[in-house]
């Protein structure tokens, strides 16, 4: 399947920004049955590659001039669907069954994984199993988790999107003694109905290798999904993350087109910068009461 994908990143600001530093995990790369036939990234300010600690390919975004918006556009075409060649490992397998802020599991989610512990031949039907019903037991759920709910807060409220059915999944295998990792990046769905970015887990088993599982479709990745990065949480592995100099408050929104080459796009969601200071400075006057 050739995939045309356009991902609209923009931020705003209440007042001028000083200084930007941003860390860019929006290119994939090949293998993983995917081959990237053309890429690039928009933006205004000095771009430096490189590759971090997991092997993704990065770039690092410096704007040191006065500044109240940032906008940034990764786009291109991957093949997806090819046949999935080994790739190296940048780091040790033990590296990946370390638990993090994010991934920590309390008793009853170790009690939930030990059931789907098995021995290796029937590891793959095992983790099928434990994905849906992972999903049965925390249903997907649109605004009722944030980018920091951890996977313990998120398995005991019983809601959230693919970020915590990913964190949850991946400290389900580690309590079991499984290699996990999380993965971001793109979802084609024919009907155009997802226009942010997704996640999903991968678990090394020792025949095959590292296979992915996307807990919020209950299905195995496959020629749907595009690869951007891997880390060992969502913050390892997020798109965009950096730090800033001044601003005041910010806002922030993404939208993303996934269509199969050929096809019309389905149009870009218009992103209003003033609707965005707004919606953030009414985020942070909540957390304040809330403090």
């Amino acid at each position: 399947m050739l995939l045309s994908i356009e991902h609209h990143t923009r931020y705003v600001y209440s007042e001028s920004v000083n200084y930007t530093i941003q860390q860019l995990r929006l290119t994939p790369q090949n293998g993983f049955g995917q081959h990237v036939k053309r890429w690039e990234i928009k933006v205004v300010g000095a771009l430096h590659p490189t590759e971090d600690a997991y092997g993704n390919s990065t770039h690092t975004l410096v704007i040191d001039t006065p500044h109240k918006e940032i906008s940034i556009v990764a786009i291109g075409e991957i093949e997806t669907g090819l046949e999935a060649i080994p790739q190296h490992q940048n780091l040790p397998l033990p590296i990946y069954l370390r638990d993090t802020p994010l991934t920590n599991s309390n008793e009853e989610m170790r009690t939930f994984a030990a059931q789907f512990k098995t021995d290796v031949y029937g590891q793959i039907d095992a983790l099928e199993s434990m994905m849906h019903k992972l999903l049965q037991r925390v249903n997907y759920l649109t605004g009722a988790t944030q980018v920091t709910t951890s996977a313990t807060e998120a398995f005991n409220l019983g809601q959230g999107v693919c970020q915590d059915h990913a964190h949850i999944f991946i400290s389900c295998c580690r309590s079991i003694g499984l290699p996990a990792r999380y993965v971001s990046g793109y979802l084609f769905t024919s009907d155009g109905s997802l226009i942010q970015t997704h996640a999903w887990a991968d678990v090394y088993l020792t025949d095959v290798g590292w296979q992915g599982f996307d807990v919020s479709n209950g299905c195995r990745s496959g020629e749907s999904h595009v690869r951007l990065a891997t880390g060992l949480d969502y913050r390892s592995a997020s798109p965009v993350s950096g730090i800033r100099s001044g601003g005041g408050v910010e806002g922030m929104a993404s939208s993303v087109i996934v269509n199969q080459a050929g096809e019309p796009l389905v149009q870009q969601r218009h992103i209003d910068k003033t609707a965005l200071i707004r919606d953030a400075e009414l985020m942070r006057q909540s957390q304040q009461m809330q403090q």
